[in-house]
């Protein structure tokens, strides 16, 4: 049942077997680090919480960057009762529960406050069962997510939320938090200490997560005898290894791609080698980055330089054959290679042209001469295949011939660049044209009528 956090009964100090983040959990927003432009004198929430009133909120931000904190934190400052549930192990069944808890305790003139953490992971029938109670007021739900919110939370429940955003800590506010619990009575009490180069590798490692920085330093004080200055190999040796700041499902994910991508369009072979790099050590899927080199092959190299394509794709097969570690020296490769390929989106934009006409203008019929004659009947009766010239037939393999349909005679959707392999395509296609148009009676076989 929901608990009034306001109540002594409920602000009993964690256990002092608890884990060293939940012992240092602020007791109040004094104590609370970081986020200054939402809790701090000026801050977002500073102005929209107050004693007895608090708005449904969403808060959105990393791991290890307060959210559950300073939920809790801002249910206390509004008087409300609080009701926290996790999205991955609760249902329907236990929101109906809640919202008879909620309504009973509302007539009681009670204010509830429901946290629903991982809120991302309710789905889409869950979310909406939340709509009613959120929008007449018998909960009050601040929810938190790692994920961006916009694709994940269903836009009706969404749109009663108040979004905020938390950033990660920056190392100074991880150093704070760390000292303050090396010094307090209810953390570490002083019994060891940090060397500089261990705190500087432990700011490294955390990625700006508060909660991992304080798992490490728990971890390594464990092994350290009382007095001890805790050194850098230590630290690392705590955190068995580099804790990257990616999640191959989430934000991060995405984030790291499109950097990724955009520094092969961008021209700039170390950036695109970085991230690649980036995304491998976090254990990204290989074949994820080799199909994203595919790809900017294909969309901004194009015909610019050709054997792009034909090295990503060599390079996917590659990944796929060999795997990792191997299938790194491929990765780089192809990667480092598209990079500094010279680039063109033309081809993709003829098509995407392409695309529009038959859209705007439904599938326009095939001209007769380009339909197919193997039919005989259809070929005397209706004039299948009847005027078609055959290039090969012709000196240059070429022939003055309309290829696109009648209603769009003469419109020219590739344009090539001045960019790599383009300048000779454009070149040739110039002279082509130049030639149809010079010579166009001169190479049609005698006796043949000028095709209209």
């Amino acid at each position: 049942m929901p608990v009034n956090l306001t109540d002594p009964l409920f602000r009993e100090e964690p256990a002092t077997d608890a884990p060293l983040a939940a012992r240092m959990r602020p007791r109040d927003l004094s104590e609370f680090v970081g986020q200054a432009h939402l809790v701090g004198e000026h801050g977002a929430l500073s102005r929209v919480v107050k004693p007895g009133y608090l708005t449904s909120i969403l808060l959105w931000g990393p791991p290890g960057s307060g959210k559950t904190t300073l939920a809790r934190l801002l249910a206390e400052r509004a008087g409300g009762a609080w009701h926290q549930i996790s999205a991955v192990t609760s249902g329907v069944a236990d929101l109906r529960k809640l919202f008879a808890e909620a309504r009973e305790a509302r007539a009681a003139g009670v204010m509830t406050v429901v946290f629903i953490d991982e809120l991302h992971r309710f789905n889409k029938s869950q979310q909406d069962a939340l709509l009613p109670h959120v929008e007449d007021g018998t909960i009050v739900l601040i929810g938190a997510t790692t994920e961006n919110p916009y694709y994940e939370i269903n836009s009706p429940l969404l749109s009663r939320l108040r979004v905020y955003r938390l950033e990660p800590l920056g190392p100074d506010e991880v150093r704070e938090i760390v000292v303050r619990a090396i010094a307090d009575e209810r953390g570490l009490a002083r019994r060891v200490a940090l060397a500089d180069d261990a705190m500087t590798a432990l700011l490294e490692l955390s990625s700006g997560d508060a909660r991992q920085a304080l798992n490490i330093v728990e971890a390594a004080a464990a092994v350290a005898a009382d007095g001890e200055s805790i050194s850098r190999e230590t630290i690392a040796e705590a955190a068995q290894q580099r804790l990257l700041a990616y999640d191959r499902v989430g934000d991060q994910h995405y984030e790291a791609a499109s950097a990724f991508i955009k520094s092969m369009r961008g021209n700039d072979p170390d950036a695109a080698l970085y991230w690649c790099a980036s995304m491998v050590a976090a254990g990204e899927d290989p074949t994820f980055i080799a199909r994203r080199i595919v790809i900017a092959a294909s969309e901004d190299v194009g015909n610019a330089d050709p054997r792009a394509l034909q090295i990503a794709v060599a390079a996917m097969q590659a990944t796929e054959m060999i795997g990792l570690p191997e299938a790194q020296y491929a990765l780089a490769q192809a990667a480092a290679y598209v990079a500094s390929a010279p680039k063109s989106n033309r081809a993709g934009a003829a098509y995407f042209a392409a695309l529009a006409e038959v859209e705007e203008k439904g599938r326009l019929p095939v001209p007769l001469h380009l339909r197919p004659a193997a039919h005989r009947r259809l070929a005397k009766e209706h004039d299948y295949g009847k005027g078609y010239l055959y290039p090969h037939d012709f000196e240059s393999a070429d022939v003055e011939q309309q290829y696109l349909p009648d209603a769009l005679a003469g419109r020219v959707f590739y344009e090539p660049s001045d960019q790599g392999m383009e300048i000779q395509i454009g070149e040739r296609l110039q002279r082509l044209r130049r030639q149809r148009l010079e010579s166009r009676k001169a190479q049609r076989p005698a006796g043949d009528k000028p095709f209209p």
